[in-house]
């Protein structure tokens, strides 16, 4: 049996509405890490976010967090890291914006936000990961992963245009959610990630089976041999991936079902 590789985004892929693994989930990743192949989740949560879905698993899992710019071993070691210069990342925190638009880094060990919004931890409520309100001087841009502000399409979409104009391809921004602007280092995504973590295991796209339902998931996809597209995914995720499969709703663990549908589980 040729060793498979089987990487999925968390929330609105492989996470039901509630935020949280469904039991079928569980058992079918137990299985498949049973039978030689290699697991990873890819979200854009913090690593610190994502281990409590390892542990409910309860088998080794690579873990590619904030969008690329980890990478953790099974074992938690750092694999690869890659940060926001940190000239960037001031100018980003210094952009203007609306004061209803939230202002989020993602560090190494925390996620720093500039104002309270309780509204946000529903999503973690799972793990038990939250952010810390960050004074002023704490917001100096040194080891950022990520610069996320969370606040309405309309708002967020004059950032977008203004970050792009003033350092295109210098950094990589996406979206997680309709209400989430991701921006990491240029060249880091899931995508980059997934081709480091492939390198490492000694495998070619060709093993790797992905799954994926928003923006953020598009280099992601695109790599992998198998790529897998969920049915409440962003409506522009299957243009940009055109030969990837559309799978079932992930409230429904879909994931599952392919995957126990793919190995004859």
């Amino acid at each position: 049996m040729t060793p498979r590789l089987i990487v999925s985004d968390l929330d609105g892929t492989l996470l039901g509405a509630d935020h949280d693994l469904h039991s079928q989930t569980i058992e079918t990743l137990r299985s498949l890490a049973g039978r030689g192949h290699h697991l990873a989740f890819a979200s854009g949560r913090h690593f610190r976010d994502m281990l409590a879905f390892r542990e409910r698993v309860g088998v080794p899992v690579h873990v590619i967090s904030t969008n690329g710019a980890y990478l953790h071993g099974p074992d938690d070691r750092l694999v690869a890291a890659r940060h926001l210069e940190a000239g960037l990342a001031r100018e980003l925190i210094a952009l203007e914006r609306h004061s209803s638009v939230r202002l989020n880094l993602y560090r190494d060990e925390e996620w720093l936000i500039d104002a309270p919004a309780p509204e946000l931890l529903a999503m973690h409520a799972h793990t038990g990961f939250g952010y810390r309100v960050a004074g002023p001087g704490e917001l100096h841009g040194e080891g950022v992963g990520k610069v996320l502000y969370i606040g309405e399409p309309r708002r967020l979409a004059g950032l977008e245009a203004s970050v792009r104009e003033r350092h295109g391809e210098r950094l990589h921004v996406t979206y997680s959610t309709a209400y989430s602007l991701e921006v990491m280092a240029g060249g880091v995504n899931k995508g980059s990630a997934l081709a480091s973590l492939l390198e490492a295991l000694g495998l070619g796209p060709e093993a790797c089976l992905a799954f994926g339902d928003n923006l953020n998931d598009t280099e992601m996809l695109r790599l992998a041999g198998e790529a897998h597209v969920m049915a409440n995914a962003h409506p522009e995720l299957a243009e940009r991936v055109p030969r990837a499969r559309r799978i079932g709703h992930h409230d429904e663990a879909a994931v599952a079902g392919r995957l126990r549908e793919r190995f004859g589980l």
